[in-house]
């Protein structure tokens, strides 16, 4: 008999056959014999009986504790291709925003909306005039967003989100929206620089400074604290999910852009001194906050500030989608192939 073949009574070689049992069912019960003798002691009937334990696959790093073994390169270069990408794409209505905030605009730059002034632009001045500065843009947002991210990143994890300051190269700021204004005489960055430092000097780089500044604080505290409560709204597990990225982003740049549309008034006043503007301002140089924030006024009432407004949130919408998504799909990406070569896949 097969029983006696197998042994005598010990359950390792006990019977796995028998009345009212299927082939099927031997072979199975014959496999966790075989495996509970190896998990056993000594090959009891304790570890004999307990049946296999489903070894299941080891999940892949989850999205939200990639960051804390990510490097501040890994920020770094996540943030230079997101700043890089966001401006390029958005450029053009970026000129349109400059433009559109404009005090006392030429009477062939008067626009009603960013589609009609894209139209009129590219119509009137050639295709390629709203893309006008995109060079020096492009050369500035690549390092400013990647040590924007890097600090953003440090500074929430030890102090609880208190934002960094700036993101945007200013002196690259002055430089493309005198570019951008409507008859400029500068067609190359070099140009432009150069006149400017010839006519103005150095200080003309910087009189819109304080005011990037005094803007960045509340732009980027809005901006981020509306994205953190997207984010636990919509990603609560904070996994990688583009399409929360995208909504969170698009939201947070929106609210902030509106909110803080009076100091980019101000802002592109002192990077223009646009010329019709300094006819009602004495001292002949717009300098400081105040002082434009006066004339802005004088020119034009209270409406004044937020001339643009829609170009700005417009402007702003994709631009801070594409920020975040892009971002972070490269933090994402990069981190995972670090954690991947760690555990030598």
């Amino acid at each position: 008999m097969e029983l006696e073949g197998r042994g005598a009574g010990g359950v390792a070689g006990g019977p796995t056959t028998g009345p009212g049992r299927s082939p099927g069912e031997s072979a199975l019960l014959d496999g966790w014999l075989q495996r509970g003798v190896g998990r056993g002691a000594g090959g009891g009937e304790a570890g004999a009986c307990r049946p296999p334990v489903r070894q299941e696959p080891e999940p892949d790093p989850d999205y939200e504790a990639l960051p804390a073994g990510a490097t501040v390169t890994t920020h770094m270069v996540a943030g230079a291709v997101a700043g890089i990408l966001e401006h390029c794409v958005m450029y053009p209505i970026d000129c349109v925003k400059t433009r559109m905030q404009s005090l006392q605009p030429d009477p062939a730059a008067r626009y009603r909306n960013v589609l009609e002034a894209l139209w009129r632009i590219v119509r009137t001045e050639g295709l390629w005039r709203p893309m006008r500065g995109l060079n020096i843009t492009a050369t500035g947002a690549g390092p400013a967003h990647a040590l924007y991210f890097a600090c953003y990143e440090k500074l929430k994890k030890t102090l609880s989100d208190v934002i960094h300051p700036g993101g945007n190269s200013h002196i690259a700021n002055v430089v493309k929206q005198r570019m951008q204004m409507y008859n400029s005489p500068y067609h190359r960055v070099t140009d432009c620089v150069r006149a400017v430092w010839q006519n103005e000097g150095a200080g003309a780089f910087y009189r819109s400074y304080t005011t990037q500044l005094t803007m960045n604080i509340p732009f980027q505290a809005i901006h981020f604290m509306t994205y953190e409560f997207l984010q636990e709204h919509f990603n609560p597990h904070r996994q990688y999910d583009p399409s929360s990225h995208v909504i969170s982003g698009a939201c947070a740049g929106a609210v902030a852009a509106a909110l803080t549309t009076p100091l980019d008034v101000c802002k592109t006043l002192l990077n223009t001194q646009e010329s019709l503007a300094l006819n009602s301002n004495i001292s002949g140089h717009i300098t400081g906050m105040a002082s434009a924030f006066r004339t802005v006024y004088q020119v034009g009432g209270v409406t004044a500030y937020f001339r643009g407004v829609q170009a700005r949130v417009i402007y702003q919408i994709p631009s801070t989608a594409i920020a975040w998504s892009v971002y972070e799909f490269f933090k994402y990406l990069i981190t995972k192939h670090q954690e991947d070569r760690r555990a030598g896949k």
